[in-house]
Parts: structure tokens; sequence; C-alpha cells
């Protein structure tokens, strides 16, 4: 290995971390809007109830009923 060898770190990497030091309250805001969106808990009855409520889809889409 050389004496001056550094670890390889893509442009993605690079750009990311740019980001991070530009606005350090970046991640704080990732987490808050992934927790309106994804991390929600789950309501068993109601989801229940929606698949229930799922009509099946027949063979072919596009065929009429007659």
């Amino acid at each position: 290995m050389p004496l001056f060898w550094k670890p390889y770190r893509s442009d993605v990497t690079e750009f990311i971390d740019t980001l991070k030091q530009r606005d350090p309250q970046l991640e704080e805001r990732q987490r808050q809007g992934r927790g309106l969106l994804w991390d929600r808990s789950t309501d068993r009855e109601q989801a229940e109830a929606a698949r229930a409520a799922r009509v099946a889809q027949q063979p072919y889409v596009y065929q009429t009923k007659g």
C-alpha cells in the first residue's frame, strides 16, 4: 500500500457531505419528513376493513362483462 494512500470516496458521498456542512439541520428535517410519511402506527381494524372491501380483479382486465 502506498504511503500517501487515502480511501476512495465517491462523488455522491462528497456531495452529501457538502450538503450536510452547508445545512446542519438537514438530517433533522429529513427525520421529520420521514415521520410524516412513513413512521406511523397502523390501525389494524381499518386495515382489515380495507382488505375485506377489496374487489377481486377479473382475469382479463380489458374484457367487458357482457
